[in-house]
């Protein structure tokens, strides 16, 4: 379990820091693809500017300069001698700041210009432009009014399409286009002009997406050899701890009939038990029969070999299934002593199937088997068989201890036992269960399992037939 805990920890660090190290690369990427974008926009708005320049001898806020002197003409001519006090002055400057954003945001050319030569050069064209007025005073012979870019003054406002702001409210994502100086006979103006685009992440993304997908294809191509990779080894390990309770169990059964023949034979060297003839008989009996229960197990583990290198032979019979099993279940209970209580039902009507006799009856009897010795109470044992229009199917239900949903799929496994109480409590290598799951296929047919802990298992053999 440590280990296992470690490989987990080890492994999903190992993952966790890869997936690190990817952002930590994607968002250089990013940085550098914002930069990128930056620059290319800022470089085309002033290749843009320079061709205005030459085209039309402007740089698009000529009509707006000349409306700004106008405007600062009237106000210097008619509104700065209503001033009576700072609160009007400030009002006043307010309304300025306001109204000489108002026709720079409105009557300037730049934007449409520099949206059509984007089109032109085969980028972007959607922008929104943001004009901030860092500075402006307006002047006249006598008199100037100074007003200068600050938070009672700010306004901001984009719109949805190529739109405008004339407040110095700063926008995280804004290029600088250009900054402008400009004065006639009533004001002096600084104001920068910025353009910003509101899909400016989707551009980004679009040309990262390349390497956006490699990098995720890349962390799941991990994960996913990670995830196997974890699951091979648990399966070894799983593998590698049945192979030794085998050989622990193995191990056990055969300690008993060799401790016993041992006894035996140290009992027949005893001077008195040589001299009862009945004593020797009964030592013989004992030794022939723990010799039997022996050879019978290595049997069993020549078997298991034989069975991994080739396939069942088997010697195929058409017989009645119903018949058959009548005889199998009738022979199991004569042969354990009437051990469990066991009733029949057959809806099979003579139904004959091509079947191994031996390999069929010891497939039933292992089910029968297991059905006894693991119940803590009287065994009740109840057999149904029924078909279909393909498959005869027999179900042997046990009222024993239940198998948890965990174990399920791992009792036809070779040498899996279900993993409860003293593993030596109850006798077996974990093999019964393996041999029905083979001898049924063998045939053509299959083996599945129902269970609850404490409500008994249903065990349903599937056998096809013509």
């Amino acid at each position: 379990m440590k280990r296992k805990n470690w490989i987990l920890f080890f492994g999903t660090g190992s993952i966790i820091i890869m997936i690190s190290v990817q952002l930590f690369i994607t968002g250089g990427d990013w940085k550098q693809k914002n930069e990128m974008f930056d620059l290319r926009y800022q470089t085309l708005s002033q290749e843009a500017m320079v061709q205005l320049d030459k085209q039309r001898n402007t740089d698009g806020f000529d009509t707006a300069m000349y409306l700004v002197n106008n405007y600062a003409d009237t106000v210097m001519k008619r509104d700065i001698y209503k001033i009576k006090n700072e609160i009007d002055l400030t009002t006043l400057k307010k309304e300025v700041f306001s109204d000489i954003g108002k026709i720079l945001f409105l009557e300037q050319d730049l934007s449409q210009y520099l949206s059509n030569y984007f089109e032109r050069r085969g980028f972007e064209k959607d922008f929104n432009f943001q004009i901030v007025i860092n500075y402006l005073q307006l002047i006249d012979f006598d008199t100037r009014l100074d007003i200068y870019a600050s938070p009672e003054f700010n306004r901001s406002k984009l719109s949805k399409s190529s739109s405008a702001a004339y407040s110095p409210k700063k926008i995280k994502s804004r290029i600088l286009v250009n900054r402008f100086f400009r004065e006639d006979n009533y004001y002096r103006l600084s104001f920068d002009y910025y353009i910003d685009f509101s899909g400016k992440q989707k551009i980004v993304l679009r040309d990262m997406a390349a390497s956006l997908l490699m990098s995720a294809f890349s962390i799941i191509v991990v994960v996913i050899i990670f995830m196997i990779t974890y699951r091979n080894l648990m399966e070894e390990k799983r593998l590698s701890n049945l192979k030794t309770d085998f050989i622990n169990n193995m191990t056990h059964e055969l300690k008993t009939p060799l401790s016993t023949i041992t006894v035996a034979g140290k009992t027949l060297e005893m001077e008195q038990i040589r001299a009862d003839d009945a004593k020797i008989m009964e030592t013989a009996k004992l030794i022939g029969k723990q010799s039997i229960h022996l050879n019978q197990l290595i049997n069993l583990i020549l078997e298991i070999s034989m069975w991994e290198r080739t396939q069942f032979q088997l010697d195929k019979k058409h017989v009645e299934i119903d018949d058959l099993m009548h005889d199998i279940v009738e022979s199991f209970k004569t042969g354990c002593g009437n051990c469990a209580s066991i009733t029949q039902k057959y809806n099979l009507k003579g139904t004959k199937a091509d079947i191994d006799m031996v390999y069929f009856t010891t497939m039933i009897n292992n089910l029968l088997t297991n059905a006894v010795k693991y119940s803590l109470k009287e065994p009740e044992i109840n057999i149904e068989g029924y078909k279909d229009k393909e498959k005869i199917y027999i179900k042997v239900a046990d009222n024993g201890i239940g198998i948890d949903r965990s174990d399920q799929k791992h009792i036809f496994d070779k040498f899996y036992r279900v993993s409860h109480g003293n593993i030596h409590k109850i006798k077996g290598l974990g093999l019964g269960l393996y041999y029905v799951k083979r001898i049924a296929e063998s045939h053509g047919g299959d083996v599945s399992v129902s269970s609850r802990p404490g409500k008994g298992s249903i065990f349903t053999v599937t056998i096809p037939y013509k």
